[in-house]
Order: C-alpha cells, then structure tokens, then sequence
C-alpha cells in the first residue's frame, strides 16, 4: 500500500508499483517519515502552478533499510540502515518503499532509531546552516554569543537550541508556555513565553541584547528585531521570512551594523552525516512530538498542519 494525494489535494489509500531503480538510485523500505512545513503547503498549493503535479505522493525525509542497489552504487549494500533527504520536487516519502538517490542519502549509525534519525534532515539541516551562518563552532571552542531564537518548541527549534549550546552561545528563546521547561531541558539559558508582553517583545530577562536572532516563526517582524539587536554588528537571520523581513533583508543588505539576512536551506549529504554523528555521540537528539501509524498518516498531517507540534511528527509504517 501506499499514500497518495489524489487531485482534490484529499489523502488516498492507493496500490502502485514499487519504484524502479536507475542506476545511482537505492530502493529504501522506509521505517519512519517525518513531516515538515514544506510538505503541507505544498499540498495546499502554495508552490503552483510550479508544483507539484498532483497526484503526488509527499514527504522527503526518511529512514530504513536498504532491499535493492542500482548498478553504480557502491556506499550501499542490501541491509544497510539509512537516512534519506529526498528530492523535494519527486518526494514519495509517505509510502512503504522509495527511490532514494546516493547522493542524499547517508547511513544510520547502530543505535539510533528510524524515527529519530526521520526527523534530522530538513528540520536539523535548517538549524546547522542558520547557526553555521554566523560562525559557530560546534566543537566547544567558540566563545559564544548572546543569541535569540524565537519558536524554540518547533521541530527546528529543538535542534537549534541545542546546536547553540554546542557552539557555546548564551541562548534566550521564545515558545508557548506549556514547552517552557522542556526547551529549558534542552539547553536554554532564558525561556520567554512568546504570549508575555516580555515574550511579544523579545526582551531578554537579563536586560541584554543580542548579537544575532534566529527567526524561525513567519510572523517575525523587523520592527520588533531591531530594537532587541546589539548596537555594534547585531544580525537577524530569517528562516521562515514573511514579506515585510524580506524587504527589510534587502534594506538592510549592505548595512554596517544592524541588519537582516534570509536563509535557504542547501546543506545535504555531509553535513546530515554530521548531524548523525552528534547524534550518536548523545549530543543532540530529537524531540518526537506524536508518532503515527502509516494507516493514520492523515493524523499525522492534521498534527503538523495545527501549528502546535512540540518537535517532529512522525509516521511510522
């Protein structure tokens, strides 16, 4: 079995072929799936006319066991426990097997579980290249910064907050009041209830300003950054920009001091691998808001469409 959209953007139930494999291709049996923003909005059309071409199976982060190898692959073998990034323009990661190209995919250490290692890619790539984006180092030997990030409790923002931490930043962070204490467990020096006068403000309880501002909510503003930046060089960087942020990165673009820049995800295989790797280490883990059986993956996208997840949301098959 496999899940399908059908034209009406509604889930189905639909038997189809089992991929066929080119050359550079794996055929993963998938264990687990996890769902990003990006794969709802596409099924509510946002990307259209550009894509997708319905129907369209979705989801392109993934983790399982390799049952098939294309001719020119040789990382690979029948067996191996792997971790896919797939395609964002062909996805099929709701479904029970997938082409995965080489190039995306990169082996699960022992250890790890299908569903942790499902909800690395595009949500913990996103993390690493915004805080790589102002120079942390993620080996301890940085001196830090004082950094805001706001939707801390967010699938990105669980894995933000604890790169942060590894990179030695004094970290403030905005989420709901029921996550307050579970993103101060994950490393937080100061957590602010975004619904608080404090939190709508962005001021931190200590009194002090921030070097740069990781925004990962799209109902950031410019207007509220600023006056919360560090007067000598303070920076936000923008993961989910609404059209005012986009117009202030543009204004601010060649501006000495305070100043906004956009970022679009373009990590991949190595990079993943690194993620794994801390993961492995017990350095950083996912914080897995529901799992959902493959027959109620409607379920699961219903969750992650709500705006209230707590982490990933995960489909098990």
């Amino acid at each position: 079995m496999f899940y399908k959209l059908c034209y009406t953007f509604l889930f189905q139930f639909v038997e189809i072929p089992v991929p066929s494999l080119k050359k550079n291709e794996i055929l993963i049996k998938i264990e687990a799936a996890s769902l990003n923003q990006a794969d709802w909005r596409i099924q509510k059309g946002l990307m259209r006319p550009f894509h997708p071409k319905f129907p369209f199976i979705p989801v392109t982060d993934v983790s399982g066991e390799v049952i098939e190898v294309g001719s020119a692959i040789h990382e690979f073998k029948v067996g191996d426990k792997v971790v896919s990034k797939l395609n964002l323009w062909k996805a099929g990661g709701l479904a029970e097997y997938v082409a995965a190209s080489e190039s995306d995919t990169v082996s699960r250490p022992a250890g790890i579980s299908a569903a942790d290692a499902a909800g690395l890619p595009v949500a913990g790539l996103t993390a690493l290249q915004a805080l790589s984006s102002i120079g942390t180092k993620f080996d301890g030997s940085g001196t830090g910064a004082d950094v805001l990030i706001t939707a801390a409790s967010s699938g990105v923002g669980t894995y933000a907050v604890q790169l942060a931490k590894l990179g030695n930043h004094r970290v403030t962070t905005t989420c709901g009041a029921r996550n307050l204490d579970l993103v101060g467990s994950l490393g937080a020096d100061e957590v602010l209830d975004y619904a608080t006068p404090e939190g709508a403000a962005l001021a931190s309880p200590s009194g002090r300003k921030y070097d740069y501002i990781i925004n990962l909510t799209d109902r950031g503003k410019w207007s509220v950054f600023r006056p919360q930046l560090s007067s000598n060089g303070g920076r936000v960087v923008d993961v989910s920009p609404n059209l005012g942020n986009f117009l202030a990165s543009v204004m601010t673009l060649f501006s000495r001091r305070k100043r906004l820049s956009l970022v679009i995800l373009t990590l991949g295989k190595k990079e993943l691998g690194f993620l794994l790797e801390l993961m492995r280490e017990g350095k950083l883990k996912t914080v897995v808001d529901s799992r959902h059986p493959f027959e109620k993956a409607a379920e699961a996208w219903e969750r992650s469409m709500s705006g209230h997840a707590t982490g990933k949301v995960i489909v098990e098959m």
